[in-house]
This record gives C-alpha cells, sequence and structure tokens, in this order.
C-alpha cells in the first residue's frame, strides 16, 4: 500500500492556488460500508451521532480519501415531514410509506426542524463529532437529498409520477415545502461547519424525462444551491442515472462540482461542462468495485483519469455512486493506490504504461 505525501486538506488548498501536490483527490464514497471498517451494524447510524462519526473516521484512517460526510440514506428529511421508514438490522434504511396517502392532505405537510425531528438532530450530532475530530486534515460534508427526490418520499414515487400529469400543481407544492426542509438543513450543516453536497437521484434523466426536471426539478435545485453558495459554500452535486441531457440546467444552477454515474460518457462530459465545473467520477461502484478484482479497479481508476484529469475546472476519482455495503476492502485501497501510484501532475504516458 502506498503512503499520501499531503493530508486531504493540505491537497485541496494547494490545488486551489495551482500548486503542487502528490496526487489528484480521490474519493471511493464508501457510504454505509463504513460500518464494515468500525465493526458495527448499519441500524446503529438510526440512534447513535457518535457511532455515525466513529465509523466515518475510522474509514477515513483506513483508506485515506478526500473527503468524510455524514449521509446515511435517502429519507431522514421525508422522515421527519412524516414518512415512514423501515430500518433492517444491518442494512441501509428504505422507505416503508409516503408522507401522505391522499394529495388532500398536502397542506399538511410542514418543513422539518434539523434540530427537533426525525433523526435529523443524531446526524448535526455527528457533524459536530466528525468537524472537531478530523476537520483541520479533510474536508467534512453534510449530505442532503435535493428539494425535489425529496418530493418523491413526501407523496409516494408512483404518485408523484402521475401528478406531474394530472395536478402539477400538487407537485409544485410539495417540492415547495421540501425546499425549505433541505435549506433548514443545509443551514444547520453550515453552521456546524461542515459544507453541504447534494443529492438528487430522481432528478435522473433514467428516471424523469428532461422536461419534467426542468419543471419540477430544477427550479426548486437550483434555489438550494443559490441558498448555500450565497453563505459562500461552494455545491457539489450527484445524480444517479443518466443526466447528458440535462448537464446546462445543472451548470447553470451554479454547482461548482457534478458527480456523475458510470453510466455517463465521462469525457463527454468534461468536454461540454468542464469547463465550468469540477468533474467527480465514474469507477463503476458495483461490477468493479464490488464485484472486480484489484487489478480491475486499477484499469478502471487509469482509464477514467485518462479520459478526465485535464479537466478545466478539476478532476477528482470517485466512484460511480455509493459503494455497496460489502465492497472489499482491498478493491477500496487498490482505488486508493492507483490515485497515489498515477501521480500528480499527471503524466499521459505514465498512464499508458501503466495499463
Amino acid at each position: 500500500m502506498l503512503a499520501d505525501q499531503m493530508t486531504p486538506m493540505e491537497r485541496a488548498v494547494a490545488l486551489a492556488k495551482g500548486e503542487m501536490v502528490d496526487r489528484l483527490p480521490c474519493n471511493p464514497n464508501v457510504a454505509n460500508g463504513v460500518a464494515r471498517v468500525y465493526g458495527c451494524k448499519i441500524s446503529e447510524f438510526n440512534t447513535s451521532a457518535r457511532t455515525i462519526a466513529d465509523a466515518q473516521i475510522a474509514s477515513y484512517r483506513r483508506f485515506g480519501n478526500d473527503g468524510v460526510r455524514i449521509f446515511t440514506d435517502l429519507f431522514p428529511w421525508a422522515e421527519a415531514m412524516g414518512a415512514k421508514v423501515s430500518f433492517p438490522e444491518d442494512n441501509t434504511a428504505d422507505l416503508a410509506e409516503p408522507a401522505i396517502k391522499d394529495i388532500s392532505e398536502i397542506s399538511n405537510l410542514q418543513p422539518a426542524d434539523p434540530y427537533k425531528d426525525g433523526r435529523l438532530p443524531i446526524h448535526i450530532d455527528a457533524m459536530k463529532y466528525l468537524i472537531d475530530e478530523v476537520g483541520h486534515e479533510v474536508g467534512c460534508a453534510g449530505g442532503i437529498v435535493g428539494p425535489f427526490t425529496n418530493a418523491f418520499f413526501l407523496l409516494g414515487i408512483k404518485q408523484l409520477s402521475k401528478l406531474m400529469f394530472k395536478n402539477p400543481e400538487v407537485v409544485h407544492q410539495a417540492c415547495e415545502v421540501s425546499l425549505e426542509t433541505c435549506i433548514r438543513y443545509a443551514q444547520a450543516i453550515m453552521d456546524q461547519g461542515l459544507t453541504p453536497t447534494i443529492s438528487e437521484p430522481m432528478s435522473s434523466c433514467t428516471v424523469v424525462s428532461p422536461k419534467h426536471f426542468r419543471e419540477f426539478g430544477a427550479p426548486y435545485i437550483k434555489r438550494l444551491v443559490e441558498y448555500i453558495t450565497a453563505k459562500g459554500k461552494p455545491v457539489t452535486m450527484h445524480i444517479c442515472g443518466k443526466t447528458a441531457k440535462i448537464w446546462e440546467d445543472i451548470v447553470d444552477m451554479g454547482i461548482a462540482g457534478f458527480s456523475i454515474d458510470n453510466v455517463v460518457d465521462l469525457k463527454a462530459c468534461k468536454e461540454q461542462i468542464g469547463d465550468r465545473v469540477k468533474v467527480l467520477g465514474h469507477v463503476d461502484p458495483s461490477a468493479v468495485m464490488y464485484g472486480g478484482t484489484p487489478a480491475d479497479v486499477r484499469r478502471a481508476v487509469i482509464d477514467c483519469v485518462q479520459q478526465a484529469w485535464d479537466t478545466p475546472k478539476g478532476y477528482v476519482i470517485m466512484s460511480g455512486c455509493s459503494l455497496p455495503v460489502e465492497t472489499p476492502f482491498e478493491n477500496i485501497h487498490a482505488m486508493m493506490d492507483a490515485a497515489r501510484e498515477i501521480g500528480y501532475p499527471v503524466n499521459p504516458d505514465k498512464l499508458n504504461s501503466m495499463l
């Protein structure tokens, strides 16, 4: 296993100044796999802020990734607004019931208080532990599901999908109240000294049409991004699945970084929007990181770097989405070691010789 020459914070500061660094930033996005590193059950994340933070810290200490984040699943915000969530003993939480069962109840939806409602206070406390203990050496983030995706969980995925055609005003109402929850939570993240990141899986072109994204999703996500950036924090956003048809809409929101799924053409993304946003991605989290060998991981990292290392606004080696919980540790090490072996500045001839 190779060793880093800089802390992630030192690396980030130097890159921002155009100074020399040891390697490109690399973030495998271990997600709830941190429970396997720390030796706890995933269900403990639902009740213990200390465990959430300690698991993130343990994973960072083991792998040396360039970022840690408090984010356990997609549903804490909808849950805090009335949705019901199922909690497996040792797997990621899932949506059991939306917050309302009939659109006549739409006025009952109220924004959540991140310091009082659901599991949100636990996440806020976890952020405090995280920033206090490793914030001096690695970037610390608080993850948040964006307002459009959260609206799906408030009304139900099938229900909201139909309402975009049948009753668009109700969709806008759900997005509006969802946005207020997101803004409150984003402010709480920043109040702890962390940086908000946004996950918007339901904005994917795999899920909704670009037309519906522009009508229902983009206006509310943009308002959230603008709120955060007005507070002096850059925003990185991840959208699962295919996104090429909405890249320009995403750039228009004013985000600083865009994390892309492995089904996206990385080189095309760099060429179209890399002059305006940092690109993060996109090693396959399933077939390669979970199902492949360390040699497969190394080749995939080299391939991604070949496509995107010269992105004008910067490039971060990253998995295309959260890693499966049981991803082998040796594959995560292989991803980090490939980044260390490649080094920086990137030498294209060296990359070719590494294959």
